[in-house]
């Protein structure tokens, strides 16, 4: 049986030198397993880097993490995958701008050089 857990945070941005407020928009999951997200709001500014945090309540050690991006009117789009501590991202996702790295429970994406562009819901997700 598969099971994916995951939560939310969106990031928007505006223009030039106004803030990019960052806020949960919720955080939900069942079983055993959570994906936990700060549910307090984070402000930066187009140009800076901004790290979306992602804590994981888990006993299994042979899990997919992922990362995803939904922007508005879209499906979520994968940005980045682990496996038994195999990272990698998504086709078309720079590196240099994106990266996540699992450090214990946590997964935090950090993202570089923000744009208007980055705007979206980000997603954490547990999955088996």
């Amino acid at each position: 049986m598969y099971n994916t857990y995951f939560a939310a945070l969106a990031l928007f941005s505006l223009i030039n030198n106004l803030s990019l407020p960052l806020s949960v928009l919720f955080s939900e999951c069942k079983g055993e397993d959570r994906v936990i997200q700060p549910t307090e709001d984070v402000f930066a500014s187009e140009g800076d880097t901004v790290t979306l945090d992602c804590k994981v309540e888990t006993t299994d050690t042979t899990l997919y993490l992922f990362w995803y991006r939904q922007e508005m009117g879209d499906f979520p789009k994968y940005l980045w995958k682990s496996y038994v501590g195999i990272s990698e991202n998504a086709p078309g996702i720079s590196g240099e701008r994106f990266k996540a790295t699992t450090n214990g429970t946590s997964v935090p994406l950090k993202i570089q050089k923000l744009q208007l562009t980055d705007s979206a819901v980000y997603y954490c997700a547990l999955s088996d």
